[in-house]
Protein backbone atom coordinates (compact mmCIF):
# COMPACT_ATOMS: atom_id res chain seq x y z
CA UNK A 1 0.00 0.00 0.00
CA UNK A 2 1.28 3.47 -0.88
CA UNK A 3 0.79 6.49 1.40
CA UNK A 4 2.63 9.00 -0.81
CA UNK A 5 4.78 10.03 2.16
CA UNK A 6 7.85 10.78 0.03
CA UNK A 7 6.08 12.88 -2.57
CA UNK A 8 8.43 15.58 -3.86
CA UNK A 9 11.49 14.18 -2.07
CA UNK A 10 14.78 13.53 -3.87
CA UNK A 11 17.36 10.98 -2.86
CA UNK A 12 20.44 8.89 -3.47
CA UNK A 13 20.33 5.12 -2.90
CA UNK A 14 23.64 3.27 -2.60
CA UNK A 15 24.10 -0.47 -2.82
CA UNK A 16 21.32 -2.03 -4.89
CA UNK A 17 22.92 -5.13 -6.39
CA UNK A 18 20.01 -7.43 -7.23
CA UNK A 19 16.40 -7.97 -6.21
CA UNK A 20 17.50 -9.64 -2.95
CA UNK A 21 19.21 -6.42 -1.82
CA UNK A 22 17.62 -4.30 0.86
CA UNK A 23 18.63 -1.23 -1.18
CA UNK A 24 16.69 -2.67 -4.13
CA UNK A 25 13.58 -3.03 -1.97
CA UNK A 26 14.05 0.51 -0.61
CA UNK A 27 14.26 1.90 -4.14
CA UNK A 28 11.03 0.17 -5.16
CA UNK A 29 9.23 1.44 -2.06
CA UNK A 30 10.61 4.96 -2.44
CA UNK A 31 9.28 5.04 -5.99
CA UNK A 32 5.87 3.83 -4.80
CA UNK A 33 5.84 6.59 -2.17
CA UNK A 34 6.45 9.34 -4.74
CA UNK A 35 10.19 9.96 -4.45
CA UNK A 36 12.68 10.67 -7.20
CA UNK A 37 16.21 9.38 -6.78
CA UNK A 38 19.42 8.28 -8.41
CA UNK A 39 21.02 4.89 -7.89
CA UNK A 40 24.71 4.38 -7.25
CA UNK A 41 27.06 1.47 -6.81
CA UNK A 42 30.71 0.66 -7.38
CA UNK A 43 31.56 -0.12 -11.02
CA UNK A 44 32.49 -3.73 -10.14
CA UNK A 45 29.22 -4.29 -8.27
CA UNK A 46 27.31 -2.81 -11.20
CA UNK A 47 28.87 -5.32 -13.57
CA UNK A 48 27.94 -8.16 -11.22
CA UNK A 49 24.41 -7.01 -10.48
CA UNK A 50 21.18 -6.08 -12.19
CA UNK A 51 20.94 -2.41 -11.30
CA UNK A 52 20.01 -1.38 -14.85
CA UNK A 53 16.74 -3.30 -14.57
CA UNK A 54 15.95 -1.56 -11.29
CA UNK A 55 16.72 1.83 -12.85
CA UNK A 56 14.28 1.13 -15.66
CA UNK A 57 11.55 0.01 -13.25
CA UNK A 58 12.02 3.12 -11.09
CA UNK A 59 12.70 5.59 -13.91
CA UNK A 60 15.95 6.44 -12.13
CA UNK A 61 19.37 7.28 -13.46
CA UNK A 62 22.51 5.42 -12.38
CA UNK A 63 25.68 7.25 -11.37
CA UNK A 64 28.60 4.85 -10.79
CA UNK A 65 30.73 5.72 -7.77
CA UNK A 66 33.29 4.03 -5.57
CA UNK A 67 32.05 5.15 -2.15
CA UNK A 68 35.60 5.02 -0.78
CA UNK A 69 36.64 7.72 -3.28
CA UNK A 70 35.89 11.31 -2.29
CA UNK A 71 36.36 12.35 -5.91
CA UNK A 72 33.75 9.84 -7.08
CA UNK A 73 31.34 10.98 -4.38
CA UNK A 74 31.83 14.63 -5.32
CA UNK A 75 30.90 13.77 -8.89
CA UNK A 76 27.92 11.74 -7.67
CA UNK A 77 26.43 14.49 -5.52
CA UNK A 78 27.02 17.14 -8.19
CA UNK A 79 25.35 15.06 -10.91
CA UNK A 80 22.54 13.88 -8.64
CA UNK A 81 21.51 17.46 -7.87
CA UNK A 82 21.64 18.32 -11.58
CA UNK A 83 19.52 15.30 -12.54
CA UNK A 84 17.00 15.72 -9.71
CA UNK A 85 16.82 19.48 -10.04
CA UNK A 86 17.64 20.35 -6.47
CA UNK A 87 19.17 19.34 -3.18
CA UNK A 88 18.90 15.90 -1.62
CA UNK A 89 16.28 14.90 0.97
CA UNK A 90 17.38 11.35 1.75
CA UNK A 91 20.37 9.03 1.38
CA UNK A 92 20.56 5.26 1.93
CA UNK A 93 24.01 3.81 2.64
CA UNK A 94 23.72 0.06 2.06
CA UNK A 95 27.41 -0.74 1.55
CA UNK A 96 29.49 -3.43 3.19
CA UNK A 97 32.20 -5.89 2.22
CA UNK A 98 35.00 -7.77 3.96
CA UNK A 99 37.84 -9.28 1.91
CA UNK A 100 38.73 -11.35 4.97
CA UNK A 101 35.28 -12.92 5.07
CA UNK A 102 35.24 -13.46 1.33
CA UNK A 103 38.55 -15.27 1.51
CA UNK A 104 37.67 -17.29 4.61
CA UNK A 105 40.20 -15.74 6.99
CA UNK A 106 39.78 -16.65 10.64
CA UNK A 107 39.45 -13.75 13.11
CA UNK A 108 42.78 -14.67 14.73
CA UNK A 109 44.51 -14.69 11.37
CA UNK A 110 43.18 -11.57 9.65
CA UNK A 111 45.01 -9.90 6.82
CA UNK A 112 45.35 -6.38 8.22
CA UNK A 113 45.49 -4.69 4.85
CA UNK A 114 42.20 -6.35 4.04
CA UNK A 115 40.90 -5.33 7.48
CA UNK A 116 41.59 -1.69 6.61
CA UNK A 117 39.75 -2.24 3.33
CA UNK A 118 36.78 -3.63 5.25
CA UNK A 119 36.68 -0.51 7.41
CA UNK A 120 37.05 1.81 4.43
CA UNK A 121 34.30 0.19 2.37
CA UNK A 122 31.85 -0.60 5.15
CA UNK A 123 32.24 2.34 7.54
CA UNK A 124 34.55 5.16 6.45
CA UNK A 125 32.60 5.42 3.20
CA UNK A 126 29.64 6.57 5.31
CA UNK A 127 31.74 9.41 6.73
CA UNK A 128 32.94 10.30 3.22
CA UNK A 129 29.36 10.43 1.91
CA UNK A 130 28.36 12.90 4.61
CA UNK A 131 31.61 14.84 4.29
CA UNK A 132 30.91 15.46 0.60
CA UNK A 133 27.25 16.25 1.25
CA UNK A 134 28.30 18.80 3.86
CA UNK A 135 30.99 20.42 1.71
CA UNK A 136 28.59 20.78 -1.22
CA UNK A 137 25.70 21.86 1.02
CA UNK A 138 23.82 19.15 -0.86
CA UNK A 139 21.21 18.22 1.76
CA UNK A 140 17.91 19.98 2.26
CA UNK A 141 16.92 20.98 5.77
CA UNK A 142 15.21 18.15 7.65
CA UNK A 143 16.80 15.62 5.31
CA UNK A 144 17.48 12.05 6.42
CA UNK A 145 20.54 9.81 6.04
CA UNK A 146 20.29 6.11 6.91
CA UNK A 147 22.92 3.35 6.96
CA UNK A 148 22.30 -0.37 7.46
CA UNK A 149 23.99 -2.05 10.41
CA UNK A 150 23.87 -5.32 12.37
CA UNK A 151 23.87 -6.27 16.06
CA UNK A 152 27.36 -7.79 15.70
CA UNK A 153 28.51 -4.23 16.42
CA UNK A 154 27.53 -4.90 20.06
CA UNK A 155 27.59 -8.69 20.38
CA UNK A 156 29.94 -11.45 19.27
CA UNK A 157 29.05 -13.48 16.18
CA UNK A 158 32.30 -15.34 15.44
CA UNK A 159 31.91 -15.74 11.68
CA UNK A 160 31.18 -12.02 11.23
CA UNK A 161 34.85 -11.30 12.10
CA UNK A 162 36.10 -7.83 11.06
CA UNK A 163 32.69 -6.71 9.82
CA UNK A 164 31.77 -6.47 13.52
CA UNK A 165 34.31 -3.69 13.96
CA UNK A 166 33.16 -2.04 10.74
CA UNK A 167 29.56 -1.90 11.95
CA UNK A 168 30.67 -0.48 15.32
CA UNK A 169 32.58 2.29 13.53
CA UNK A 170 29.60 2.88 11.23
CA UNK A 171 27.29 3.43 14.19
CA UNK A 172 29.77 5.77 15.88
CA UNK A 173 30.08 7.83 12.70
CA UNK A 174 26.28 8.11 12.56
CA UNK A 175 26.19 9.57 16.07
CA UNK A 176 29.03 12.03 15.53
CA UNK A 177 27.96 13.21 12.09
CA UNK A 178 24.34 13.20 13.23
CA UNK A 179 25.25 15.84 15.81
CA UNK A 180 27.13 17.89 13.24
CA UNK A 181 24.50 17.81 10.48
CA UNK A 182 21.67 18.22 12.97
CA UNK A 183 23.19 21.45 14.27
CA UNK A 184 23.91 22.73 10.77
CA UNK A 185 20.77 21.88 8.81
CA UNK A 186 18.43 19.76 10.95
CA UNK A 187 19.55 16.72 8.91
CA UNK A 188 19.08 13.50 10.86
CA UNK A 189 21.43 10.52 10.69
CA UNK A 190 20.52 7.02 11.88
CA UNK A 191 21.55 3.41 11.47
CA UNK A 192 19.13 0.50 11.19
CA UNK A 193 20.28 -2.73 12.81
CA UNK A 194 18.57 -5.32 10.67
CA UNK A 195 17.91 -9.02 11.26
CA UNK A 196 20.05 -11.50 9.34
CA UNK A 197 18.67 -11.15 5.82
CA UNK A 198 18.99 -13.47 2.84
CA UNK A 199 20.74 -11.00 0.58
CA UNK A 200 23.62 -11.86 -1.74
CA UNK A 201 26.05 -10.19 0.69
CA UNK A 202 24.48 -11.65 3.82
CA UNK A 203 24.54 -15.26 2.66
CA UNK A 204 28.25 -14.85 1.89
CA UNK A 205 29.04 -14.81 5.63
CA UNK A 206 30.18 -18.19 6.96
CA UNK A 207 27.54 -19.95 9.04
CA UNK A 208 24.79 -17.67 7.76
CA UNK A 209 22.12 -20.37 7.86
CA UNK A 210 22.83 -20.93 11.56
CA UNK A 211 22.76 -17.15 12.20
CA UNK A 212 19.43 -16.92 10.43
CA UNK A 213 17.74 -19.88 12.14
CA UNK A 214 18.96 -18.90 15.62
CA UNK A 215 17.79 -15.30 15.20
CA UNK A 216 14.43 -16.42 13.85
CA UNK A 217 13.86 -18.72 16.84
CA UNK A 218 14.98 -16.04 19.32
CA UNK A 219 12.81 -13.25 17.94
CA UNK A 220 9.16 -13.20 19.08
CA UNK A 221 8.16 -11.75 15.70
CA UNK A 222 10.69 -13.78 13.72
CA UNK A 223 13.35 -12.26 11.51
CA UNK A 224 12.55 -8.95 9.83
CA UNK A 225 12.56 -9.36 6.04
CA UNK A 226 14.22 -7.14 3.46
CA UNK A 227 10.76 -5.87 2.50
CA UNK A 228 9.88 -4.79 6.04
CA UNK A 229 13.31 -3.19 6.41
CA UNK A 230 12.56 -1.16 3.29
CA UNK A 231 9.27 -0.05 4.83
CA UNK A 232 11.11 1.08 7.96
CA UNK A 233 13.70 3.02 5.96
CA UNK A 234 10.91 4.79 4.09
CA UNK A 235 9.45 6.01 7.38
CA UNK A 236 12.88 7.33 8.36
CA UNK A 237 13.12 9.27 5.08
CA UNK A 238 9.68 10.77 5.64
CA UNK A 239 8.65 13.82 7.66
CA UNK A 240 6.96 11.52 10.20
CA UNK A 241 10.32 10.89 11.94
CA UNK A 242 11.75 14.40 11.97
CA UNK A 243 12.96 14.24 15.56
CA UNK A 244 14.70 10.85 15.35
CA UNK A 245 18.46 11.18 14.95
CA UNK A 246 21.80 9.73 16.12
CA UNK A 247 20.08 6.42 16.90
CA UNK A 248 20.92 2.82 16.16
CA UNK A 249 17.41 1.54 15.53
CA UNK A 250 16.80 -2.17 16.07
CA UNK A 251 14.72 -3.69 13.29
CA UNK A 252 15.01 -7.31 14.29
CA UNK A 253 11.66 -8.73 15.40
CA UNK A 254 12.63 -8.27 19.07
CA UNK A 255 15.88 -10.27 18.92
CA UNK A 256 17.96 -7.56 20.64
CA UNK A 257 15.80 -7.63 23.77
CA UNK A 258 15.81 -11.40 24.22
CA UNK A 259 17.88 -13.53 26.58
CA UNK A 260 16.53 -16.91 25.52
CA UNK A 261 13.31 -18.12 23.95
CA UNK A 262 11.14 -21.19 24.38
CA UNK A 263 11.99 -22.27 20.83
CA UNK A 264 15.71 -22.21 21.64
CA UNK A 265 15.13 -24.11 24.90
CA UNK A 266 13.12 -26.72 23.01
CA UNK A 267 15.81 -27.03 20.34
CA UNK A 268 18.57 -27.51 22.94
CA UNK A 269 16.49 -29.94 25.01
CA UNK A 270 15.86 -32.34 22.14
Amino acid sequence: MSYNILKGKKGIIFGALDEKSIAWKVAKRAKEEGAEFVLSNAPLAMRMGEIKRLAEECNAEIIPADATSVEDLENLFTKAQEILGGKIDFVLHSIGMSPNIRKGKDYGDLNYEWFLKTLDISALSFHKVMHVAEKQDAMNEWGSIVALSYIAAQRVFPDYTDMSQAKAVLESIARNYGYRLGRQKKVRVNTVSQSPTKTTAGTGVGGFDAFYEYSDKMSPLGNASAETCADYCITLFSDLTRMVTMQNLMHDGGFSSMGISEDIVDMISK
